[in-house]
């Protein structure tokens, strides 16, 4: 049967908040091309945003064709204004250090890979499920290589560890947005097209102070996350990333993903 005009419009912005993420936090990591400390690492970082931008290009593609108005991947991802994205707020921040780039890429993919799998196995969308057994594999290695890094630097040097530590105090207030459940996700949910990001808390937690007691890194207490993205409210940062990232759709309409 198909979807009624509401429930269309929802699912299209719960998938466009997946979307929104993987394509703003690819373009992040494609920002340490020619900047990474190491040629491994950089042609890690590049991989690794690859790998975002394709499950956010084929997130995108499906969105329009559920909406039905001819919008394609490119549209959605180049020629929307800011408060049109639903990404939440952890993914546009900028990278900072290298310190701060693996603990973001630590904090989403322990989210990702989970909810990822939760896709694939329960969706009623068969599309979904599609994609999401793909991106849950990558999001396995995402999540394996942060780690190690994030482990690495905290146990690492006095000026490491202090540069891990400062990435921790700065980041970990923006990693509530990743479990809130929007208007439209939440319909979502109900309609079995995602899964609840509540029941992934539990092993988030786990995964992330096992990484951290190995690391000698200590959880913050923070008494208010913040919160927006989801709602189209960004940060200074996010109009200077669009900025770049629309560039040349901009300047030369029509090009093609």
């Amino acid at each position: 049967m198909a979807p009624s005009t509401a429930s269309a419009q929802t699912a299209v912005a719960a998938i466009l908040e997946i979307a929104d993420d993987g394509l703003i936090l690819g373009h992040r990591l494609s920002e340490w091309c020619g900047h990474a400390p190491i040629l491994e690492e950089e042609l890690a970082l590049a991989n690794m945003g690859l790998d975002l931008l394709g499950q956010a290009s084929a997130l995108y593609a499906h969105a329009g064709k559920l909406e039905g108005k001819g919008r394609s991947e490119d549209d959605f991802a180049f020629l929307r204004r800011e408060r049109d994205y639903l990404n939440c707020l952890l993914v546009e921040r900028e990278n900072r250090d290298f310190a701060h780039t693996m603990l973001r890429q630590l904090y989403f993919a322990a989210f990702m890979q989970p909810f990822w799998r939760a896709i694939a196995q329960t969706s009623s969308d068969e599309t979904l499920r599609g994609i999401a057994a793909k991106a849950e594999k990558e999001m396995a290695y995402h999540l394996r290589h942060s780690g190690e890094w994030v482990i690495r630097l905290g146990d690492g040097t006095g000026e490491s560890a202090a540069r891990m530590a400062d990435a921790v105090e700065e980041l970990h207030r923006y990693t509530g947005e990743l479990f809130m459940a929007s208007p439209a996700r939440a319909a979502a949910i109900a309609a079995g097209l995602l899964p609840d990001p509540e029941t992934l808390r539990a092993e988030w937690d786990e995964t992330i102070a096992t990484v951290f007691r190995a690391a000698k890194l200590e959880l913050p207490e923070i008494r208010v996350m913040q919160k927006g993205g989801r709602d189209g409210i960004h940060g200074e940062d996010m109009g200077h990333l669009l900025a770049e990232l629309q560039f040349m759709q901009r300047a030369y309409p029509g090009q093609t993903w």
